[in-house]
């Protein structure tokens, strides 16, 4: 085992079902994409296990709990963060999680509210 890396167990949300133990180098959170033997998920929730041992709370594993996904195929770069759609615009979230208030669905490319942002 890396000693930067957790054991992670993978479980389907629904229907709920673990299918995958892995060993992340990275941590995902919510609104994260994860690809699994060939298959793409969207994370959903991230939780901690810790384990008591000679009185401390050590982090054990992470469970992380997912659905089938598409990847999005707007996506920027940010700080190092990925969001969805175009951060150049306005109107953009910055968020993994929404796009923009004016055009969620998207595709950026076309939206008639699309202004690049003075910053």
């Amino acid at each position: 085992m890396e000693t930067d890396s957790l054991p992670t167990e993978i479980i389907l949300s629904h229907p709920h079902q673990t299918i995958g133990k892995v060993h992340l180098d990275w941590n995902p959170q919510p609104g994260a994409y994860l690809d699994l033997e060939g298959r793409t998920y969207a994370v959903l929730e991230r939780r901690h296990r810790y384990q008591f041992k000679f009185g401390k709370y050590r982090l054990e594993k992470i469970a992380l709990y997912v659905q089938s996904a598409q990847p999005p195929k707007e996506r920027s770069q940010i700080n190092g963060h990925w969001v969805l759609g175009d951060a150049t615009c306005r109107y953009n979230a910055h968020s993994e999680l929404v796009r923009c208030a004016v055009n969620p669905i998207g595709p950026c490319k076309t939206c008639r509210f699309y202004e690049i942002c003075a910053n």
